[in-house]
């Protein structure tokens, strides 16, 4: 039986606290997502993801992300006894996580599935999943890519391992492929003298016969260590080459990676990241000898949209919880949401979060248009841009999220403050901001006809606001001079906003276009802190259309 304190002990009696913000459907109560679901193609897949977002919404799954992440991952690189074990341990928060996801199809379902709208259908899914542990979507993101790749470089490699990757069965052991109910791909690519210039790789891979090569060199990041196989970089005969190597060799022994160590990074602590050597390690080429670049950039053409989608769903449980503690924290008389400063904050980054999920969500029925020219084109051009903007603006905009909430946001016992930091890493990983505008300078040279694509789609938005109209001609003018190199950030900045207005024009209300467009396409756009929207804005309907519940 409670023995409670006598009365005189009792300091203080807890209140103006906002209830926990759970059990509600991540998918249907975000409207922004529901709309662009249906207007990109996959209405069909309406009724799965609502299933999904209400899987994901439930205590017990945000609690999963939580342990995940309070419980990184632990090499154990050696048995008691002095034995090479190289595998990677993890919290079961963490294999119940993955478990969710690959249940889902997130890592393989267009490609095992495929169907008009399947790639946006998967879009959302994957931002669903972000919004509660973004880390276990780096295998996922990874094998997702890794497919078409292996499929059209190496069909008949890919014929043994796809039934594995289709499948829906999430299976962490440490065995052979052939023994499993499903399988995941990883990727090595950078290395320590190298970075994002993969043309210094320095692993040589020698070939041994039947097609296969022998590896010796190392990786500075091999992403995904626990994965069954990887797609690497190493220098064949003829040039940098990328490689599929699988964890166990054919005779059903070991591969010979070594993994070093473990990154401590400062976000996505739930997934392993490590340092690996390859001591003779077997591996298949994918493609030929000297075609490692272009063949990888075909699989990050696919992990770039996923930069840019894991980031528009940590964005959405920031806005999320900083409206909902705004709801329900009072200060000075009244919510915290109904201070005019404080509605202008939460409105400016719903409009931020509004724009990148149209964005992305367009982008994803580029990928579904598969081989159509114009969205081919589109797709390449804008995918980095994309990855640049959307990234870039996730670490200021979770930062403002955690201000919102105040001291109790900078507590762990919030996910602010993991939300904030995971941010960082979808703007570094599958190639930096810089790499990635000088992307979209090279596809603009070698296609000139790509300018003409993008100017289409932006063209039906014309007439709708003289903000927009203005910022077009000046865009289409000032690409057609040709851009320098020091001017591609500020150029491909313009650009995404430019698009992002072209879609909230057409598609979303026009109290969300035009605060969109009064803030973003003004003189000098959006660079600084969120919360200068103009005086005079339909805040409250925005802030209505954003709400988490």
């Amino acid at each position: 039986m409670d023995n409670p304190l006598p009365s005189r002990f009792a300091t203080h009696v807890v209140g103006n606290q906002p209830p926990p913000l759970a059990e509600l459907d991540l998918f249907t109560t975000d409207r922004a997502l529901t709309e662009a679901v249906a207007r990109e193609g996959a209405g069909w897949a309406q009724p799965d993801l609502a299933e999904f977002g209400r899987r994901l919404g439930t205590a017990e799954t945000l609690e999963l992300g939580r342990l995940a992440n309070a419980s990184p991952p632990i090499l154990r690189a050696f048995d008691r006894y002095g034995h090479r074990r190289d595998e990677v341990e993890f919290h079961p928060a963490w294999h119940a996580t993955m478990a969710l996801y690959v249940g889902q199809g997130l890592h393989a379902s267009p490609w095992s599935d495929p169907r008009p709208g399947a790639h946006v259908a998967r879009a959302a899914g994957l931002l669903l999943a972000c919004e509660v542990e973004a880390g276990a979507a780096c295998p996922i993101v990874m094998t997702h890519g890794a497919i078409p790749v292996l499929r059209a470089a190496a069909p008949r490699l890919a014929a043994g391992w796809l039934p594995k990757l289709f499948s829906r069965a999430y299976d962490p052991g440490f065995r052979p492929v052939a023994e499993k109910a499903g399988a995941l791909i990883g990727m090595g690519m950078t290395e320590k003298q190298g970075g994002s210039d993969v043309r210094a790789n320095a692993t040589r891979a020698e070939p041994v016969g039947e097609g296969a090569y022998r590896l010796v060199g190392h990786k500075w990041f091999l992403s995904a260590p626990m994965c069954d196989a990887f797609l690497v970089l190493a220098q064949a005969p003829g040039g940098l080459t990328c490689f599929f190597l699988p964890r166990w060799t054919p005779d059903g022994d070991p591969n010979a990676l070594r993994l070093q160590r473990l990154k401590d990074k400062v976000g996505n602590r739930s997934n392993a990241s490590s340092e690996v050597e390859f001591q003779d390690a077997l591996a298949w080429p994918l493609g030929e000898e000297g075609r490692g670049v272009p063949t990888i950039i075909e699989m990050a053409t696919h992990t770039r949209l996923d930069c840019a989608l894991g980031t528009a769903g940590l964005m959405r449980r920031a806005l999320a919880e900083a409206i909902h503690h705004a709801e329900h924290r009072s200060s000075f008389g009244r919510h915290l949401a109904d201070h005019p400063l404080m509605r202008n904050v939460l409105a400016d980054l719903a409009l931020e979060y509004e724009a990148a999920v149209a964005l992305a969500m367009r982008l994803a029925r580029a990928f579904d248009a598969g081989e159509d020219p114009a969205e081919a084109t589109f797709r390449r051009l804008m995918t980095p841009a994309a990855k640049y903007w959307v990234c870039k603006r996730g670490p200021a905009f979770a930062a403002e999220a955690m201000e919102v909430l105040g001291g109790s946001g900078y507590v762990e016992e919030a996910p602010l403050g993991r939300l904030y930091r995971e941010m960082p890493v979808n703007s570094i990983w599958e190639g930096s901001g810089n790499i990635m505008c000088l992307d979209v300078l090279r596809a603009i040279a070698r296609a000139p006809a790509a300018l003409e694509v993008v100017m289409a789609e932006l063209r039906p938005a014309a007439g709708a606001n003289p903000l927009f109209d203005a910022c077009l001609r000046q865009l289409e003018a000032r690409l057609a001079a040709g851009v320098a190199e020091e001017e591609a950030r500020s150029v491909v900045q313009v650009l995404v906003q430019v698009l992002q207005a072209s879609l909230l024009l057409r598609f979303a209300p026009a109290a969300v276009s035009d605060a969109f467009c009064a803030s973003r396409l003004r003189e000098g756009g959006t660079q600084g802190a969120f919360g200068t929207l103009p005086a005079g804005l339909a805040t409250g309907e925005i802030l209505a259309r954003a709400r988490p519940g």
